[in-house]
């Protein structure tokens, strides 16, 4: 397993947490797919929730994000 960050966020609503995106290669043992991970450290360091998304459901993943988002920003 090979994990390559792809880039960090300010998690917003605390001071020092971050959303870490990454990589992860042969996640699940020789021959498997890569996976991007999606990581969430409220303190900055350790992560305390951790999501994998196969990128073969990326797109959709993404698309239900922003229609969420929209919606989010209709209501304010």
């Amino acid at each position: 397993m090979a994990i390559t960050e792809l880039g960090v966020l300010q998690l917003s609503g605390t001071k020092k947490g971050k959303i870490s995106i990454s990589n992860v290669s042969e996640p699940y043992g020789k021959g498997t797919p890569d996976i991007v991970s999606i990581g969430i450290s409220l303190n900055g360091k350790d992560i305390e929730w951790k999501s994998h998304i196969p990128y073969e459901n990326l797109d959709d993943v993404i698309a239900i994000l922003q229609e969420a988002s929209k919606k989010k920003k209709e209501e304010e």
